[in-house]
């Protein structure tokens, strides 16, 4: 999962993209980078680690011009370099910064394609460059010299005939503008804002709407499934849905926990998203757990606050803010390594014994992954002198890898894979273990915009929008297998 950003404006751009940048930072810590277009030089800067760090020393004034994109990195496969921070860049044609946040299905074939048969070299292991040669391939066979918005359509066009996977992706194109394209699926978010500066209408488009509202920008619309939005340096604006037969299929994990709870996306409010989870979690209690007497609700920071508080409301049961969290460690689910993420439980997490003491407490949570988490949180609210700990997740059982951008790819990572809700219950350590119903789920998103009929719900069914996925797995896990054979050589 990633986070991007572009804009054309009448002003010089980097500090609102920095600001951008800032704001969506929950969307990847790994690595941040900003492009930015002066006359027809491009100048960028990128770097491992948080924005902040990133361009702590860098001069306001080398990042100059009107127009500029910027992107913060999650890592997933095959991304864990400094090379791999983006905006990626290609010198031909025109010379193009790109950034992308997703996951190619087929970037195997598509390397290999390139280099046999449009001899593009692919530099670096990310599906990104990937994916940004496929769009620079089909540029550079248009006619003539001059580039006209019909001719970004139909590279983009192009782009979604070849590429299979999730992608939503800004490119800086020097003389011309910024284009902004989602995949056919419209798997990952990307909206559009406006706002109307001193001199004439400026455009943003970005991963979430939160980053338009930092800057001061009016929410225009969401990027539908396969539209690509083209914007020329003079301020033009020109669209395209550039796929055939698009289908919407938002990744309903968005909604449980990457997106921010201010963020509106596909006309859905996260935050009102996930009140209804709670409810609706709330009322499954209500029905199935009548029996467990609960005294308070706590919920795990940050993300699960909003599920918990509906939750609390509707059981009648006081809501309690039972763990504080060091505002200075990242979250815990994107951090590059398992050992990483177990160590940082209890770095992260202090329990207040005052509200665990003599109770019977209900642990809400947004989501279990690899369950490395969760069981730690539950042996701190026993420590803390809890009398029965109950565990609430507000999805689903994450059973399946997510190959659409979610750091997901190795099935016996889950703690739900090939177990039973009670073996799991009992591998966490938990009194009582309560998921949320898939439907439940999906009903809680839909209620928001009953438009969306269909969401991408592959980690908790199996089931994959863009087709089968299973040499694409196949090739992760062995990948992966790899990797780790090296880092115990190392050791």
């Amino acid at each position: 999962m990633c986070g991007i950003i572009g804009l054309v404006a009448t002003s010089p751009v980097a500090s609102s993209i920095y600001d951008a940048l800032t704001v969506l930072q929950h969307r990847g810590q790994d690595a941040a980078g900003i492009a930015t277009l002066d006359g027809q030089r491009i100048n960028m800067h990128r770097g491992n680690g948080l924005v902040r760090d990133v361009f702590a020393d860098v001069d306001g004034h080398f990042l100059q011009g009107n127009a500029g994109i910027g992107h913060v990195r999650y890592p997933t496969a095959g991304c864990d370099s400094p090379e791999e921070a983006q905006p990626f860049y290609v010198n031909s044609p025109f010379g193009i910064a790109f950034g992308h946040n997703g996951n190619l299905v087929n970037a195997e074939e598509l390397k290999q394609e390139l280099f046999e048969q449009e001899r593009r070299h692919i530099n670096t292991e990310s599906d990104s460059e990937v994916l940004l040669n496929v769009f620079a391939s089909e540029l550079d066979q248009r006619p003539g010299a001059r580039l006209r918005p019909e001719d970004v359509f139909a590279a983009v066009a192009g782009v979604n005939r070849r590429c299979v996977g999730a992608y939503a992706a800004v490119a800086l194109i020097p003389g011309y503008g910024v284009l902004g394209f989602r995949d056919p699926w419209g798997i990952r978010p990307l909206v559009l804002g406006r706002r109307e500066g001193p001199k004439g209408t400026e455009y943003a488009l970005a991963s979430e709407s939160v980053a338009l509202d930092a800057l001061d920008f009016t929410l225009v619309r969401d990027v539908a499934p396969g539209e690509a939005v083209f914007i020329s340096l003079d301020g033009q604006f020109h669209s395209e849905v550039c796929a055939e037969n698009p289908q919407h299929n938002p990744c309903i994990f968005e909604y449980v926990y990457f997106a921010r709870p201010d963020s509106l996306l596909d006309d859905i409010s996260v935050y009102k998203a996930r009140l209804r989870m709670g409810e609706r979690l709330a009322a499954k209690i209500r029905r199935q757990f009548s029996h467990l007497e609960i005294d308070v609700v706590v919920p795990i920071p940050d993300t699960s606050r909003t599920s918990a508080l509906s939750m609390a409301h509707e059981l009648g049961v006081k809501y309690r803010e039972g763990f504080i969290k060091n505002r200075y460690i990242g979250r815990t689910f994107i951090m590059p390594g398992q050992e990483e993420r177990r160590r940082s439980v209890r770095r992260k997490l202090n329990a207040i014994e005052l509200e665990f003491k003599g109770k019977n407490v209900l642990l809400v949570d947004d989501s279990i992954v690899r369950g490395t988490t969760s069981s730690q949180i539950i042996q701190m609210a026993r420590e803390a002198g809890a009398n029965r700990v109950y565990f609430a997740s507000a999805a689903p059982p994450v059973r399946y890898p997510n190959i659409y951008g979610i750091d997901m790819p190795a099935p016996e990572e889950f703690v739900a894979h090939q177990r039973s809700i009670e073996e799991i219950r009992d591998f966490l350590g938990a009194d009582e273990l309560i998921y949320q119903d898939l439907e439940d789920l999906i009903a809680a998103c839909r209620e928001g915009n009953p438009a969306i009929t269909h969401y991408d719900t592959s980690c908790f069914t199996g089931e994959y929008v863009t087709g089968s996925a299973k040499d694409y797995l196949a090739r992760v896990s062995d990948k992966r297998s790899e990797q780790a054979r090296q880092a115990s050589r190392k050791h």
